[in-house]
Order: C-alpha cells, then sequence, then structure tokens
C-alpha cells in the first residue's frame, strides 16, 4: 500500500511505499526532496509501534511527544535550507544500555529503573549529531547479559517471524524492532555475539566491528577489547551509512582507530571474482550445529560460487579462543558490576552474580594467560586470512529457540551447561578480535530466520560490507517481512 504525503508544504500527491520500510537512504532522499516530512516520518514510525510493539516488546520506552518536536525542528531546517547531517530526521530507538540524556536508561536491571542519564553515551551523541530523531529505548537482557532479551523490568521480547521465539540478544529489542519497521537504524553493543545474534534471528544485519572502530565513552575500562558498540540496519548499504557516522577518532578512547567514519560512505558494489572464501560450517567439528541452520547455510554457499569466489571449506585455529573470551569477559564483568553484586545481590539474575563471581576468582596469572593466548590467535587468524579472504560460518547453532527458555540446552545431542555455551560461534570469532557480519541467508522450514557470518580481515569492515552486501543483493533474504507487520 503507498503513503501519500498529505503536508501541503510538501510535493501534493507523492505516493511512496510504506515509509517505515523503506530503508534509510530512501528515507533521507525523500526528506531532502521534502517529498516527506520528518513530522510524517516520525509519526508514521509512532503508529507501527503503536500497532506492532505490543506483541513483540521491542521498544520499552517511548519518547513521541519529544520525537515530533524534534522533528518539527527537523522540518524548519530543511525548509529554511540549512546544512544537515546525513540522518537528519531518521528515527531512531537507541539500546537500552547506551546513556540518553533525559530518557530513561535501565540497563534492563531493578536497580536502574529510575535512571535518567544527564549525558549521551558517545555512539547516541554521533548519531543525533548526524540528525537522528531519538524516539525511544530498545529492550536487553540484565545488563547486556546473554544473548536472549528478557528482563524482570519488561520481561521478554517476542520474534517477530514467530512470536512463540527467542528474538536473541543482547541487541534484541534493536533488531526485532528493525524487522518490524519500527525504525530503519539501530545502535547496539556485541561481546560475545550481541549485535550478530539478534540479527541473524531477525533477519536483519548486524555488524561487530573492530575494536576502536567505534570508540566507547564513557567507559571504566577504556583499554578493553572484548565488548565493541556497532551498527544494525534492514540492509548492509544502510548499515554502512549508519557506520559512516558512528566510526572515527575520539580523543578520550586510547584504542579509537584513526581513519574517519567518512570511509564507510562509499558505494559498496564490487567485483568478487577470485575471492578466496572459507567455509567452516562447524569451525572444524569445534562446535555443533543445529541440523536446520546447517542445510540452510550449506545451500547458500553456492551463492558466493556463482559470484566468482572460490570457495574451500577450511577452518582457522582457534584453540585458545574459549579460555581468552570467558576469562577476560569474567574479568570485566567484575570490574563494572563487583560493586553492585555487593550491594543488591538479590536483585541479579543468578547466572549475571555466578559470572562476577567467576571474576572474583580469577589471579593475575589468569589474566596474564589469557592475553598471550590472544595474542597467539590474533597471529593465528591473521596468518589464516593471508589465505583466504573472508571466513563464513554460522551466526548462531540454532535457529530462534522458545523464548521461555532462558537458553538452549542441548544443540544437536550436545549438552550446555550454562546461558554463554549455546553462543560458541559468535564468542569464538570475538576473541580473535576481527570485524564479523550477520547477514541473512535463509530460513528454515518453519520460516525462522538464519543468519550466515562473514569475518574479514584486521580492520577489514569495508571490504567484509563489500562482500556482504554482494551476498545480500544476490540472494534478496532480507527482503521477507515477518507476519507480524501485515495489516
Amino acid at each position: 500500500m503507498g503513503f501519500v504525503v498529505r503536508n501541503p508544504e510538501y510535493r501534493a500527491g507523492t505516493v511512496h511505499p510504506d515509509p517505515c520500510f523503506m530503508t534509510a537512504r530512501e528515507q533521507s532522499a525523500a526528506l531532502r526532496r521534502r517529498e516527506l516530512s520528518a513530522r510524517e516520518l516520525v509519526a508514521a514510525h509512532l503508529a507501527q509501534i503503536d500497532r506492532v510493539n505490543p506483541a513483540v516488546n521491542a521498544i520499552v520506552t517511548l519518547v513521541a511527544e519529544r520525537a515530533l518536536a524534534e522533528a518539527d525542528q527537523a522540518d524548519r531546517r530543511l525548509a529554511a535550507g540549512e546544512p544537515v547531517g546525513p540522518l537528519h530526521g531518521i528515527p531512531v530507538a537507541h539500546k537500552d544500555t547506551h546513556d540518553t540524556t533525559g530518557i530513561r536508561t535501565t540497563y534492563g536491571s531493578p536497580t536502574l529503573v529510575g535512571n535518567v542519564p544527564s549525558a549521551d553515551a558517545l555512539i547516541v551523541a554521533r548519531m543525533r549529531a548526524a540528525g537522528v530523531i531519538t524516539i525511544g529505548k530498545t529492550n536487553v537482557p540484565e545488563f547486556g547479559a546473554g544473548s536472549h532479551t528478557f528482563n524482570p523490568v519488561f520481561g521478554a521480547t517476542r520474534n517477530p517471524y514467530d512470536l512463540t521465539r527467542s528474538a536473541g540478544g543482547s541487541s534484541g529489542g534493536a533488531a526485532a524492532a528493525l524487522a518490524c519497521g519500527m525504525h530503519p537504524l539501530a545502535d547496539g553493543s556485541d561481546m560475545g555475539g550481541s549485535l550478530r545474534n539478534p540479527a541473524s534471528f531477525n533477519n536483519v544485519v548486524g555488524l561487530r566491528p573492530a575494536p576502536g572502530r567505534v570508540p566507547s565513552f564513557p567507559r571504566l575500562a577504556a583499554w578493553a577489547t572484548m565488548g565493541v558498540d556497532g551498527p544494525m540496519a534492514r540492509t548492509v548499504a544502510d548499515l554502512a551509512l549508519l557506520l559512516s557516522v558512528i566510526a572515527g577518532p575520539d580523543e578520550r578512547s586510547p584504542i579509537a582507530i584513526e581513519q574517519p567514519g567518512s570511509v564507510f560512505a562509499a558505494p559498496l558494489e564490487r567485483d568478487l571474482t577470485g575471492l578466496r572464501v572459507a567455509w567452516a560450517p562447524d569451525l572444524g567439528g569445534a562446535i555443533p550445529v543445529d541440523p536446520a541452520v546447517r542445510s540452510v547455510l550449506e545451500s547458500q554457499v553456492a551463492v558466493f560460487e556463482d559470484l566468482g569466489c572460490r570457495v574451500e571449506e577450511a577452518s582457522p585455529d582457534l584453540s585458545g579462543a574459549e579460555e581468552v573470551f570467558r576469562t577476560l569477559r569474567a574479568w570485566e564483568f567484575e570490574l563494572i558490576l563487583g560493586g553492585l553484586l555487593d550491594r543488591s545481590r538479590e536483585l541479579l539474575k543468578p547466572s549475571l552474580a555466578d559470572n562476577i563471581e567467576q571474576g572474583r576468582r580469577l589471579r593475575g596469572r589468569d589474566i596474564g594467560r589469557a592475553e598471550v593466548l590472544h595474542t597467539q590467535l590474533f597471529h593465528r587468524m591473521r596468518e589464516f586470512l593471508t589465505r583466504y579472504d573472508v571466513l563464513a560460518l554460522p551466526v548462531s547453532q540454532v535457529p530462534p529457540f522458545d523464548v521461555d527458555l532462558e537458553y538452549p540446552t542441548e544443540i544437536a545431542g550436545v549438552p550446555q551447561e550454562s546461558y554463554v555455551d549455546w553462543m560458541r560461534s559468535c564468542y569464538l570469532i570475538s576473541a580473535t578480535g576481527l570485524p564479523a557480519l550477520s547477514v541473512p541467508a535463509g530460513f528454515t522450514q518453519g520460516g525462522l530466520p538464519v543468519g550466515l557470518q562473514l569475518v574479514g580481515r584486521h580492520r577489514g569492515e569495508f571490504a567484509l560490507l563489500q562482500i556482504g552486501h554482494a551476498f545480500e543483493q544476490a540472494t534478496g533474504f532480507g527482503r521477507r517481512r515477518p507476519g507480524v507487520v501485515a495489516p
């Protein structure tokens, strides 16, 4: 159904597809041509949230009046011919672990129900400086821990392709909102898969960038590299647009990469002839993979061959990655949340408290050993990617699972003992420090989305986005909308 612009100050009678499912680039172009006003765009997304969000519970705090006021201001600036940013007038709900000035930010925790920050997190500040209109906050697991979005404050986010299933996490609310047309772009974060797993579960695109590509501030451990901020979108091109805004140096981040974010605004079209793809369906036997996931992904390997690539089944040596990830994750959890455990243990979910306790049991030599293994892992991956241009593997080892479970307790008959075990396909890659992209790759026979994970070279995000864009254009899986958005 088309959307008719009725604002008399704009081009009368211009018909667009549903603005909630236009790409961010299309929305921006329509705004600049004044075929669509920012108020109309924001109002359309607010109406979509009102219609669909009760079913999925993706957006947990809404600031509708503020958003409409900002939209009016955005329209006035366009009417006056003032210079505007690349995301001018685009509505976005921010992840509820990213601080937002004057807007409740709970981290999904009962301990922060009334928390209203006085400053924006850097990623939010950059988006707003580029013209984003903030419409609310997206749901997360408690303190972003785990890849299933539920918490005692707001409850669970449901998968829009099957409301009985998980939307993934920790950026689960962001991904579900994208899939449902509640916003066209989203900010997220990723330690063990929190941008990639929910992208896979919701048929959208998520990028874990290299540490320092998207600098973080404020941050208690500014030199830490396991957790990163990053972008999500419905298309690779839109994700690149957002990355062009949130990437780039900042003197407050000691690991920030000096290259400007503007490099990601370049066209993504590329001939992939001769590209060397390493296909690792189970990382050489290192991870169990649900047969439904493996079947979907194996059917898509030929796409790369059709694009002129040379595909070979090969897996890197990821020995030590498990210890690196779990050690450094536990150390950072204790550093950040140890005081909260002492003050309010009864308010923390048991698995989170256990992770903090694991951090307290670490000794200096444990951290030292992890850093040595970390270094060795980096060099093995560096050498592996001299023989191949990209590594392809599953994003998630399972399709979206029952929303009432805390986590899958087995994969292909292999027991999973904790709420992070089932995420190995993502967190082993996190330990390498390499950029990793989740791109839609098909659906199970039951209609559940499956994502393909593409891993690039050290700080090689642009080439990775080019490869993901080519795959996306060849397959078109990302254009399939969830049934929950049907009229």
